[in-house]
């Protein structure tokens, strides 16, 4: 019996590495989407409005 709490803290800190590994990953995600939907916010725009304007 002595082994299970070893093996619940070794499961808890996987765990815990996999959530920071994937913080990480979508902070750096949205700071990608973020920039790529600023370059690509006033063509968007822009198309709408020609169909509007029609």
């Amino acid at each position: 019996m002595g082994a299970k709490p070893d093996i619940i803290k070794a499961i808890v800190l996987i765990f815990a590495v996999g959530l920071v590994i994937s913080g990480f990953t979508s902070i750096e995600f949205s700071e990608k989407a973020s920039t790529a939907q600023a370059g690509l916010g006033p063509v968007t725009l822009q198309s709408v409005e020609d169909r509007l304007n029609r």
